[in-house]
This record gives structure tokens, C-alpha cells and sequence, in this order.
């Protein structure tokens, strides 16, 4: 048993095809399979079920992987400790994010970072809260940014609380208020966004009791805003996510103190790698720099 043969189980998990594995690992397809073959005879029992569509796990498989990563993610640590104890600093981080944090923090923090750990390379995998949070129990990143509202049972960092305000359009009738209860929200028709489903919005609405005519559901922040602008519905959105706002669209404050707090989210930030703890503390810094940092 080698770890050559994990690191092909898990590219082809991740790539869900084995053409696409062996393009990545720059191998020939033949090695791919043939790797895969040794693994399912060593193990007795099927890793991969092969149709037109690609490759998807067996039940076996899917116990198997978890392990699996933990076993890649502990030959990771220990290259990046050997190379730092050698001087250099070199391996990976996997990054579990959404968009507002993809957009508005992480260009900046990555480039902070590569000018002093330009050997490291940068992983991001962006979705919605329940996503970041499966990546993180799974192993397949080694931390995420998450509101942490969505990050139960897992360790956190607090980094900022982002402000929660209802969006409308400029010649809606509420426009002209500087600030309106929730309450008023029950009279109009709502657009919800869907991070996930124990995300900010609905937890506040639900805490509230608060029952608006939900006209749809989006994931999107940008979709949200398109959708308010063409007057579908009003919303509320955290202020990181309003950073591109159309002109003929205004915010009002919700009369209570709503917001989402960001942070960072792992299993366990004692284990993690010593690259992945460096681009934490990065974040930290740059955070800090911009004067975002709560706290």
C-alpha cells in the first residue's frame, strides 16, 4: 500500500472522473485505473462505481475516505514540518469559502501572504454554509470561513460582525425610513437568501417570530440584488455582501442589533498544518491592517 495510490483515490473522488484525475496528477488513464484496481484487490470490495457520467463512491468507499484524507492531510504536515525545520516553507492550504469573503477579504489576504510564503499554494473551494461545514468534518479543506451561526461542534476564530440590513429599491415606499422593525417586513414580499438552511436571515426571522411572504429562494448575492432591483421583492443581506450595489437600490437599518459574526472554522486548529496556521494568522493581519478586525 502506497500513498501514491491515496493521492489517486482521492483526485478521482475529487475530479469525479478518472480522465480528469489523470490530467491533474499527469498520468495516463491506464495508471489511474490501474491503481485503483490494486486498492479495491487489497482491500477486497469496491472504492468506485463506473458509469457514462463518471465515477461516484460505493458505500465502502465513502468509509474508507475519510481516512483516507486524514492520512494525505498527516503527510502533508509532515513535509511542511521537514521543510521548515530545512529552512523553507512549501505544501498547501484548503480553503472552504462563500462569496462576500471570497470577494471582499481573500484578494487581499492571498496577496499579503504569497509575498512572504510565495512557495505555499492556495486552495479555495467556495459554497454555502452547509457545503464549508461538510468540507471541514470531511477533511477535504482545513479550515473555512463561516458565519458561526452554521459552525456547530466545530472550533472557531471570530473575525467580524457584518451588519444585517434590509435592501430595497429606491422608489419602493419604505425608501425614504432610516430604519423600520422587523415586523415590517410580515407586509411585504420577501426575497430569502439560502446559504444553507440554519442560515443568518432565517435564524433571526425564526427568533423574531417574524413571517415574511417569501416569493423565493436564492443562493446568490448578486441574483438577490438583481432580483430587488426589478422589484420581486424586498430582502436583507449582511453589508459585506452590498459592496457592488446598483445605484437605484438603497439599504434601511433593521431598528434592533442584527448582524452575522464571520470567523474561521476547523475540526481542530491544534492539528492543523503549519502553513494552514501561517495563512491564519495572515488573515489576522491583514484584518487587523484594514482595521475589520472586531475582535
Amino acid at each position: 500500500m502506497s500513498l501514491t495510490k491515496f493521492e489517486i483515490f482521492h483526485a478521482v473522488v475529487e475530479f469525479g472522473s478518472l480522465s480528469k484525475a489523470a490530467e491533474a496528477l499527469r498520468l495516463t488513464q491506464s495508471a489511474i485505473s490501474h491503481a485503483i484496481a490494486s486498492l479495491e484487490a487489497e482491500w477486497g470490495f469496491l472504492l468506485l462505481q463506473r458509469d457514462r457520467s463518471g465515477v461516484r463512491l460505493t458505500s465502502n468507499g465513502e468509509q474508507v475516505l475519510k481516512l483516507v484524507r486524514e492520512i494525505l492531510n498527516w503527510n502533508e504536515k509532515l513535509k511542511q514540518q521537514v521543510a521548515a525545520i530545512n529552512g523553507l516553507e512549501v505544501g498547501m492550504v484548503r480553503i472552504g469559502t462563500f462569496t462576500s469573503v471570497s470577494a471582499r477579504w481573500l484578494p487581499g489576504v492571498i496577496r499579503m501572504f504569497h509575498m512572504h510564503h510565495p512557495l505555499i499554494e492556495i486552495k479555495l473551494l467556495e459554497g454555502d454554509y452547509d457545503e464549508i461545514r461538510h468540507w471541514i468534518s470531511s477533511g477535504e479543506v482545513d479550515f473555512g470561513f463561516l458565519s458561526l451561526t452554521a459552525a456547530k461542534s466545530l472550533e472557531t476564530i471570530p473575525l467580524k460582525k457584518d451588519r444585517m440590513v434590509c435592501m430595497v429599491p429606491r422608489q419602493h415606499h419604505l425608501s425614504g425610513k432610516t430604519s423600520i422593525p422587523l415586523e415590517q417586513l410580515e407586509e411585504e414580499e420577501f426575497i430569502m437568501p439560502k446559504w444553507g438552511y440554519d442560515h443568518d436571515v432565517r435564524t433571526i426571522l425564526k427568533e423574531n417570530r417574524v413571517f415574511p411572504k417569501v416569493k423565493y429562494e436564492v443562493v446568490e448575492d448578486q441574483a438577490i440584488i438583481a432580483m430587488v432591483q426589478h422589484g420581486l421583492g424586498i430582502s436583507i443581506l449582511p453589508e459585506m455582501a452590498l459592496f457592488r450595489m446598483p445605484d437605484d437600490l438603497c439599504t434601511i437599518h433593521l431598528e434592533g442589533d442584527y448582524y452575522r459574526t464571520i470567523g474561521i472554522a476547523a475540526s481542530s486548529f491544534y492539528h492543523l498544518s503549519p502553513a494552514a496556521k501561517t495563512f491564519i494568522h495572515c488573515v489576522q493581519s491583514w484584518l487587523r491592517s484594514q482595521s475589520l478586525l472586531d475582535f
